[in-house]
């Protein structure tokens, strides 16, 4: 799996490639946002348009990054889900606590109206 990230207008945004299962990838990942959420960062947009495939370990690391978030005040939205993941995202009813859109610009104006 591919992680990047960059922060733009105060916003965290992660880009995630190729299978999200949790494991390894998940401690990274909870690195890199731990320290984002220490200084100060409080709005985060997870680009899940590349994402393959995800377990229920990956959505425990979207769910962890989203308390995470949400403890601090903040908020975040998942951007262009795959038609696999969204019908995922859909039977597991995470569709009901995530805010999910189809573009960056939607994205940025969810997350600066939280």
């Amino acid at each position: 799996m591919n992680v990047s990230h960059e922060l733009k207008d105060q916003v965290f945004i992660l880009k995630l490639e190729g299978d999200l299962i949790g494991e390894d990838n998940g401690i990274g990942i909870m690195e890199i946002i731990n320290d984002h959420i220490q200084n100060g960062v409080r709005l985060c947009m997870i680009d899940i348009s590349e994402l393959r495939y995800i377990n229920s370990s990956g959505i425990g690391v979207l769910i962890t990054i989203l308390t995470k978030f949400r403890n601090k005040g903040g908020e975040v939205c998942l951007l262009k889900p795959s038609e696999s993941v969204k019908k995922l995202l859909i039977i597991t009813k995470l569709n009901a606590i995530f805010s999910i859109v189809d573009s960056q610009e939607e994205a940025f104006e969810n997350l600066k109206s939280a």
